[in-house]
């Protein structure tokens, strides 16, 4: 394994249950964290982590959080099994408030489990998946409202919702990991959004289970990749060249596979699989290689894992 020089922090965030999910902000200088404790909590990054404020919409688990850009102020969203896909914004005091709170109709209401903003060239958009399949996309307009638009993702429940990055044209796309094993691509171009159907059947393997995750490589040099996360153990790399989708699996982890990110510039890959166990990955000329295993180097060096 190659050596990648890298520090491990680890902070203590008092929360009284799991926590799903964490994400920094455009400057990596706040950090929000959502728990089954049904809240989300905000940390001031620095020598040490300061608890700065709290945020506690929700009557359920928080299974995600997404920063806006910092073009639209101190915007954070969250989701939750309360079936509530919420905006926060934060006041010059540092006091949180929630702005809109959005929901489907009570017998169409169920947990929403992902968020994330659009690149922000689009505007202010929120998409949501939630486990009735169904993604909205959240539009904020010029008073200040905000107008819901959806449409039915997989039959059987939509785990993840990811934005590719920001082309230079005014088509947007996102992808989505179901229920139902699949990863589909959307695009909206016509203020419709549609299923890229090629990446149905790509030319390479496809996942045998759930799909937990999926997340769009943030720098695009003529070929969108895109990584998935599955319960069949594998993280599998999509990779489109013109109209054409092709996969390649990264690796069999032997346990399932709850998260993948990308790094800012889309360099390496993050992989969390299994109880504690993230592993860093980078592309080389001869396929992918794992550069960093964080559990394995806190159990080398004697850490708490």
């Amino acid at each position: 394994m190659a050596a990648l020089a890298q520090t491990s922090v680890q902070i203590d965030t008092q929360h009284d249950d799991l926590v799903h999910d964490t994400a920094l902000n455009y400057y990596g200088t706040t950090l929000a964290t959502a728990s089954s404790d049904r809240t989300v909590r905000i940390y001031e990054v620095g020598a040490t982590y300061v608890h700065t404020g709290s945020i506690t919409c929700h009557t359920g688990p928080v299974w995600e959080v997404s920063w806006s850009h910092p073009k639209y102020g101190t915007l954070l969203a969250s989701c939750s099994f309360d079936g509530l896909a919420c905006i926060h914004r934060e006041s010059p005091s540092r006091t949180w408030n929630t702005i809109h709170s959005h929901c489907m109709k009570e017998e169409e209401r169920s947990s929403i489990n992902s968020v994330q903003w659009a690149p922000h060239e689009f505007g202010l958009h929120l998409a949501a998946g939630s486990a009735n399949g169904t993604v909205s996309i959240l539009t904020h307009l010029s008073d200040d409202s905000w107008e819901a638009a959806s449409f039915l993702d997989s039959p059987l429940g939509t785990n993840a919702v990811r934005w590719a990055p920001y082309k230079g044209v005014s088509i947007m796309e996102l992808v989505t990991g179901g229920c139902d094993n699949k990863v589909r691509v959307w695009m909206n171009g016509d203020g419709n959004w549609s299923c890229n159907q090629n990446i149905l059947n790509p030319n390479g393997p496809t996942h045998t289970d759930w799909v937990r995750d999926v997340a769009w490589r943030p720098v695009n040099s003529g070929v969108d990749v895109i990584a998935s996360g599955s319960e069949d153990n594998k993280v599998i790399i999509w990779s489109r060249e013109g109209e054409s989708w092709s996969t390649t699996v990264l690796k069999d982890f032997g346990e399932p596979v709850w998260r993948v990110s990308w790094s800012v510039t889309g360099n390496i890959l993050a992989v969390s699989s299994g109880d504690d166990h993230v592993s860093l990955w980078k592309e080389s000329d001869n396929g992918w290689i794992e550069v960093s295993d964080v559990k394995e180097e806190q159990q080398a060096g004697g850490g708490e894992n």
